[in-house]
């Protein structure tokens, strides 16, 4: 079992690795094992300290049952325990996520990634009994909680965590969605009992604070500007950590569009080239040219990036 401890620096949001034929309504088994293999191997020999699978990213409502079987059992087989790894077990619907969190069970991962059921919005008292019985049930899986009020209709409020830090197998936290202020609270609360992973973006102020990492989707174009960014909050080096980030971070400021946001970052990461994470699945299969063009000019741009932080000159797209 892990500990808060043992939850922290980089943490990557993995994609569900496709085939080729999984860009059509009808298609079965569109986990392609091969690229999951090749690219999560990848990933884990260079350096990311924490794997999280199938979140919104990876596909989580996309996936067949028999597909997150597949991609459950063949993640962990990849990882054998060299890093942490969390699979995530997010449905709309609470006994399926108790049927997903049973096949983790049977795998070496060290946990689940689970957000609260969220067709409906959840009652505070609800969820945390969700996260009790979760815990209950599989007490030798750590728990991450995946907290994103925009796809799960609930806000996981300061008051939860005097119950949820009584949970000694939740360790960890996947948030982004804080304020300033409310993150200190937050992180004080929670001292030595979860450790709260944010965004890459949000590193600075946040790891200051107290926060034990940040999680990235961009990794998987290549991790090595985030490798460096993870190294310098280590360090304590703030003025390069900020530096980092300001190298990464898109110009201007962008209103989020949730029909493209995972989509495009999914596109992005095949033009890098660092893995082969396939095509998309349904109903994600029209993409404007603008959305595409964006992803391949995103992806241009972390390539050149990287040359300063540590990628190969030889390096070639996949």
């Amino acid at each position: 079992m892990l500990t808060a401890k043992d939850v922290g620096g980089l943490m990557a949001m993995m994609p569900a690795f496709a085939t080729d034929e999984a860009n059509t309504i009808t298609a079965r088994n569109t986990v392609d094992v091969g690229r999951l293999h090749a690219g999560l191997d990848r990933m884990v020999r260079d350096g990311a300290n924490v794997i999280s699978t199938t979140g919104s990213f990876g596909e989580c409502h996309t996936l067949l049952p028999d597909e997150f079987e597949v991609l459950a059992n063949e993640a962990a087989a990849v990882v054998n325990q060299r890093t942490a790894l969390f699979v995530g077990i997010t449905s709309d619907n609470a006994r399926e996520a108790y049927e997903r969190m049973k096949i983790v069970s049977q795998t070496k991962a060290n946990g689940v990634l689970v957000g609260i059921p969220y067709y409906f919005p959840s009652t505070a008292g609800n969820a945390v009994r969700f996260l009790r019985d979760l815990s209950e049930a599989f007490p030798k899986l750590n728990i991450m909680l995946y907290h994103n009020p925009t796809l799960h209709n609930i806000t996981l409020r300061l008051e939860m965590f005097d119950e949820l830090i009584k949970i000694p197998q939740i360790v960890g936290m996947k948030d982004s969605h804080r304020d300033t202020l409310t993150m200190l609270q937050l992180l004080d609360k929670v001292k030595g009992k979860i450790s709260v992973m944010v965004n890459q973006f949000q590193s600075i102020p946040f790891v200051e604070m107290g926060a034990a990492g940040f999680w990235s989707i961009d990794a998987w174009m290549g991790p090595w500007p985030l490798l460096a960014l993870r190294d310098a909050l280590k360090a304590g080096d703030f003025a390069r950590a900020k530096s980092i980030i300001l190298d990464l971070a898109p110009a201007g400021t962008r209103k989020t569009d949730l029909s493209w946001r995972e989509t495009a970052s999914k596109i992005a990461i095949r033009y890098a080239g660092y893995v082969n994470p396939g095509p998309l699945r349904a109903p994600f299969l029209e993409i404007p040219p603008e959305v595409d063009a964006a992803a391949k000019k995103k992806a241009e741009r972390w390539n050149q990036i990287s040359l300063r932080y540590g990628k190969p000159n030889s390096e070639q797209a996949a």
